[in-house]
C-alpha cells in the first residue's frame, strides 16, 4: 500500500518536533482511568502486570496497548487511548512490560525492543482465558516494534487479531541508536541512560554475579548499555547484533494484518530508514502515514484527544468492518 496522505496539522507550536515530544511526555495530564491490575505468570517463572479498563458497555473487541522505552501503563499516550476506545466500545489491556510495573521483575532479563516472546504470550492467554473476539494492537516506539515484528517474523497470527498501529516507531533500531547519541538528542538520551542505569543497579542487587560494578560504571551512552546489559540478558552477540536481529523493518514485507505506521517527519529519534515507503507500496497490508510534525509519540491537538488516538480508533473501525463485509 502506498503511502497514505496524512490529515495531521500540528497548531503553530507543536509544529517543532521538541516540543511536541517533551509537552507530550512531561507536561500532558490524562486523569487516571478506572482500571484493575492483573498478574500473568509466564512461562520461565517470571510475570507482567497488566491494567484493564473495560467499556461502558458489554464489548467482544480487545485492544492491547504497548508502552515505549522505559514507558509503563499509565503513561498519558497509554491512558489517553485507553480512554478513547473505552468510550467507543473497546475494552483495553495495558501491558507493563517486565521491570515497568513499579516492581521489579524476577529474572536477569527485563524486556526490550524484540521481546515478541512475551507479547505472544500475552495473546494466547488472552485467547485461552477472555471472551473477546475482536484483537488490536497498538504499540508506541519499542512497543510499536515489537508489535510489527510480532507480525511479521512468521508466528502463526491468530485469526482474531483483526489490525495494529505503531506509532513514532523506530522500525531501524540501529539508525535509531544513531540518532538519539547526536547532540540534538543529548537530554532524552542522557534521560533514557539514566532510567536504564538506575534498573540495572538493581539488577545488580538481585544478581551480583551476572553483572559487576565496573561493568555498569562503564556504561556512557545508550549503545553502552545494550552491550553490557540488553544484548547480554537476552542472547544476542552485542549491541549490533542485538539491533540487527530486533529491527522490524526486515519483517515488514511479511506482515499480513492491515498495520498502520505513523511516523513523524519531525521525529528526532528516528532515521530516514525508519519511513519504509518501499516496504508499504510492495505490501497491501502495511499502510505508512508520515505527517510533517508530531515529534516523537506526540501528534497534539486540541481537548486533549491526540491525533495518533483518534487515527488508530478510525483505523481499527474501519479494517475490523472490513474483515466481516
Amino acid at each position: 500500500m502506498p503511502v497514505v496522505t496524512s490529515h495531521y496539522q500540528a497548531p503553530l507550536l507543536f509544529k517543532n518536533g521538541h516540543i511536541a515530544t517533551i509537552y507530550s511526555g512531561l507536561f500532558r495530564k490524562v486523569n487516571a482511568i478506572q482500571s484493575e491490575r492483573e498478574r500473568l505468570l509466564l512461562p520461565d517463572g517470571d510475570f507482567i502486570d497488566l491494567d484493564w479498563s473495560f467499556s461502558s458497555a458489554t464489548a467482544n473487541r480487545l485492544v492491547i496497548l504497548l508502552h515505549g522505552l522505559e514507558g509503563d501503563a499509565d503513561r498519558p499516550y497509554m491512558l489517553g487511548s485507553a480512554r478513547l476506545f473505552n468510550a467507543n466500545n473497546y475494552d483495553v489491556v495495558r501491558v507493563n512490560f517486565r521491570g515497568c510495573s513499579g516492581e521489579p521483575n524476577s529474572k536477569y532479563r527485563s524486556y526490550h525492543s524484540g521481546a515478541t516472546d512475551d507479547l505472544n504470550d500475552i495473546i494466547l492467554w488472552i485467547l485461552e482465558t477472555k471472551k473477546y473476539d475482536e484483537l488490536y494492537i497498538k504499540g508506541f516506539s519499542l512497543g510499536g516494534n515489537i508489535a510489527l515484528k510480532y507480525l511479521g517474523e512468521g508466528n502463526e497470527i491468530p485469526k482474531e487479531i483483526k489490525a495494529a498501529m505503531a506509532v513514532s516507531v523506530p522500525c531501524s533500531l540501529g539508525g535509531s541508536c544513531t540518532e538519539l547519541h547526536t547532540l540534538k538528542n543529548r537530554l532524552y538520551h542522557d534521560r533514557f541512560k539514566k532510567h536504564l542505569i538506575a534498573k540495572l543497579k538493581q539488577k545488580y542487587e538481585q544478581f551480583p554475579s551476572m553483572v559487576t560494578r565496573d561493568q555498569i560504571k562503564s556504561i556512557r551512552t545508550l549503545k553502552d548499555f545494550d552491550d553490557v546489559y540488553t544484548s547480554k540478558a537476552h542472547g544476542f552477540k552485542d549491541a549490533d547484533d542485538y539491533y540487527k536481529q530486533c529491527s522490524s523493518l526486515q519483517f515488514l514485507h511479511n506482515i499480513k494484518v492491515p498495520s498502520l505506521i505513523l511516523n513523524a517527519k519531525n521525529d528526532s529519534f528516528l532515521s530516514d530508514d525508519c519511513y519504509p515507503e518501499n516496504k508499504a507500496a510492495e505490501n497491501s497490508k502495511l499502510y505508512l502515514e508520515i505527517p510533517t510534525s508530531g515529534g516523537h509519540v506526540g501528534f497534539y491537538q486540541s481537548n486533549n484527544l491526540y491525533y495518533n488516538e483518534k487515527r488508530s480508533l478510525n483505523f481499527f473501525e474501519e479494517k475490523g468492518h472490513s474483515n466481516f463485509s
